[in-house]
């Protein structure tokens, strides 16, 4: 879900559209709207072509914070 949010976050700031984002990649629209949504799995080679799309380097798909469990002794 993280991954997903990060996804439209950039959209938004750019101001793109998932037909945009699209256009600028070998994906289809609605399949990126699935992504952001966290409806489908990603692959390495997706991410790519995500990051295409949005005109950004792969690594900002990547820029959020993850919560992690603290361990438990």
């Amino acid at each position: 879900m993280l991954f997903g949010q990060q996804i439209d976050i950039i959209r938004a700031r750019k101001g793109y559209s998932y037909e945009r984002i699209a256009k600028g990649c070998k994906l289809d629209d609605s399949d990126i709207s699935k992504y952001a949504k966290g409806r489908i799995n990603i692959t390495l080679s997706t991410i790519m072509e995500l990051a295409k799309g949005l005109n950004v380097h792969p690594r900002e798909l990547f820029d959020f914070d993850v919560p992690l469990e603290k361990d438990i002794d």
